[in-house]
């Protein structure tokens, strides 16, 4: 097989780098792994000449000096099938030393570390790939050399850099002849069993497979195409660049809008919901838009940043303009503008009436579109939810303009079974006298069914809400309700149970209401401070004690949050006691005897174990149990 050119153009300037620990461990990877489809490195490749092009478009809208003589925009990929040799050529932005440097010499991309572990688990790592923005790199898996020659748009220097994937990467000056005007070309020697990728039948198929509606004009130029003497070189256009966005929806396959949204993405999954449209009236723009059928790596990054395009008349202006909310952050794919102006700033974006408007517009068609997908295509719908429910609820705590809308989309595990309910569903099934919507919060499903607060919700066969996102502890807070139905805590307040029949129609021995009162009294006496009161409880049916919260403040599992989160020490919650528990009533029939105070120590601890903490004083609540069960067996 043929080589690259091997001179190095020795120059004072040129340096060897190690990649950072990071790049080495991918390189390894991509090496030494072995995936199911090695075509994603030419879809990758392709995709980050698209960028450059549309970023040297942006650009030059404001220095429209720097495309002074420019031919239009246009991704070249040529193959030397004889050679093993092929190039990836763009005429975008091109690239400084530094930044060649910095973008093929390290990762600067959160989320780094935990898509090297999920690549090292799976054979086929082609969906992380794309996700996580490591496309460049990929081209090691088909070659044993790689060598970029850039030269960014204004600039009278151009440069190199070169590796071949084993640690180490060059990094020089080279002459300006050997550079293009503006961009940047890619070159990889491909590994023996890898050759087929430089075959003009191969590229073509992956180009119109995979980056068939890239918004720049893709062509193949073929060296040495035929036999013999007739061998010479071809060129000729594989796509035309043309925005699938802006071809009426009829005019578009399935199979176009799933290769679209791989490459607008980074996606590799099947899209569940594509909303494609255009918005005439008083602004006009065009939509098209997807709901993954995955989650993306970054959907609970902090930044909460969104990954749909704008564009403005096909000129590409930001890929992370805050077109949506971030409760809508998982969407993927492009709104192109025809009123924003072309030299908008990042900065005016932030402030600019008309891409509120267009924002505005959009979400309203996302929220519909969903809306009519949960109720024709429930089971459909359930996968949405699945994956974006806890996203999408951050809605109802950040938007309550939008809480009505968001309301019809909401699904929720309750107590009723396994399946999704609605809000709509549960108040149609409301039992007699039952005036609130009951929830429970909690870190897991299986943890809030254990919870003593749902038996006597559980007795009556009330349907709780089962709450265990972080975000639920918020939302349902400022919730005013649902269809006229407040949101209640079941730890919090009193539980007013009784208007509501037990379901097996009789009413259990409870303890006398004086001796129940009096021993609350007694624990409340013993316990201090560390309970605000000491009650009976309607909300209790098989165990003996809880701990809830009082009517007003936070509910105990979001106080839990705020106060690890800010430092803070909790307030006293109620203690609450079962008048028909057998320990209750047999405690409550002993007012006046040592039993009492080791009682409600021990109470009270259970009743924090029973919430998940340890008790107060583990050792005193220890030598006080110790203490019970001496008497008791000794």
């Amino acid at each position: 097989m043929t080589t690259m050119d091997e001179t190095k153009h020795e120059t004072p300037a040129q340096e060897t780098h190690a990649f950072e620990a990071e790049v080495s461990r991918l390189l390894h990877l991509m090496v030494h792994a072995v995936y199911s489809n090695k075509d994603i490195f030419l879809r990758e490749l392709i995709s980050n000449a698209a960028d450059a092009c549309e970023k040297l478009r942006y650009l030059a809208v404001s220095e429209p000096g720097l495309i002074e003589g420019h031919e239009g925009f246009r991704i070249t990929i040529e193959a030397d099938a004889k050679a093993g040799r092929l190039s990836v050529i763009d005429n975008g932005i091109g690239m400084s030393r530094d930044e060649m440097k910095d973008n093929l010499g390290t990762i600067a991309r959160s989320g780094t570390k935990a898509f090297l572990d999920q690549l090292a688990e799976k054979k086929d790592g082609q969906a992380l790939i794309g996700q996580f923005g490591v496309g460049f790199y990929s081209a090691f898996m088909v070659a044993d050399k790689v060598r970029v020659v850039s030269r960014k748009a204004g600039s009278d220097v151009a440069h190199e850099w070169t590796s071949d994937g084993k640690g180490t990467f060059h990094l020089g000056d080279i002459d300006l002849a050997e550079a293009p005007v503006a961009g940047t070309r890619v070159t990889l020697e491909l590994m023996d069993d890898a050759t087929a990728f430089a075959e003009e039948g191969t590229i073509e198929r992956i180009v119109r497979e995979y980056s068939a509606h890239v918004p720049v004009p893709i062509s193949i130029h073929v060296i040495g195409a035929g036999d013999g003497e007739d061998a010479k070189d071809e060129t000729r256009e594989l796509t035309d660049g043309a925005a699938l966005w802006m071809k009426p929806k009829s005019a578009v396959k399935p199979e176009e809008y799933k290769e679209f949204y791989g490459n607008v993405g980074g996606m590799w999954d099947d899209p569940t919901l594509t909303i494609h449209y255009r918005a005439e009236g008083r602004h006009e723009y065009s939509v098209l838009l997807f709901v993954p059928s995955m989650k993306p790596f970054d959907l609970f990054d902090p930044d909460r940043r969104g990954r749909v395009k704008l564009y403005v008349r096909r000129v590409f202006i930001a890929d992370d303009a805050e077109i949506l909310p971030a409760w809508l952050r998982f969407m993927r794919g492009v709104v192109d503008s025809e009123d924003l102006p072309l030299n908008i700033s990042r900065e005016m974006l932030q402030q600019n009436p008309v891409l509120e408007a267009i924002a505005k517009g959009v979400t309203n068609r996302i929220l519909s579109d969903l809306a009519k997908m949960a109720e024709n295509e429930a089971e459909t719908y359930a996968k949405v939810w699945e994956a974006f429910g806890a996203v999408l609820k951050e809605g109802l705590y950040e938007a309550p303009d939008r809480r009505d809308d968001l309301f019809k989309l909401a699904r929720f595990h309750t107590t009723r079974g396994d399946g999704w309910r609605s809000l709509k569903d549960y108040v149609a099934d409301l039992k007699e006298n039952q005036t609130a919507i009951y929830y429970a919060l909690g870190e897991s499903k299986d943890a809030v069914l254990a919870s003593p607060h749902l038996e006597g919700y559980k007795a009556r066969g009330l349907e709780v809400l089962l709450l265990t996102d972080p975000v639920d502890a918020f939302w349902v807070r400022t919730a005013l309700g649902y269809d006229g139905k407040p949101f209640k805590s079941v730890s919090q307040g009193s539980a007013d149970l009784d208007q509501i029949a037990l379901e097996d129609g009789k009413d259990e021995d409870t303890a006398p209401a004086a001796d129940v009162a009096a021993f609350a009294l007694a624990l409340k006496e013993v316990l201090g401070d560390r309970v605000t009161e000491v009650r009976a409880s309607s909300r209790l049916a098989t165990s003996a004690v809880c701990l809830v919260a009082p009517d007003y403040g936070l509910d105990r599992r979001t106080e839990k949050l705020v106060a690890r989160g800010e430092g803070q020490s909790m307030t006293a919650p109620i203690l609450e006691i079962n008048p028909r528990h057998e320990l209750i009533r047999s405690l409550a029939e002993r007012q006046g005897t040592d039993a009492v105070e080791d009682a409600a120590h021990l109470l009270y601890g259970q009743a924090r174990i029973l919430e998940g903490e340890a008790p107060d004083d583990p050792n005193d609540f220890a030598a006080r149990l110790d203490r019970l069960m001496q008497k008791a067996f000794g």
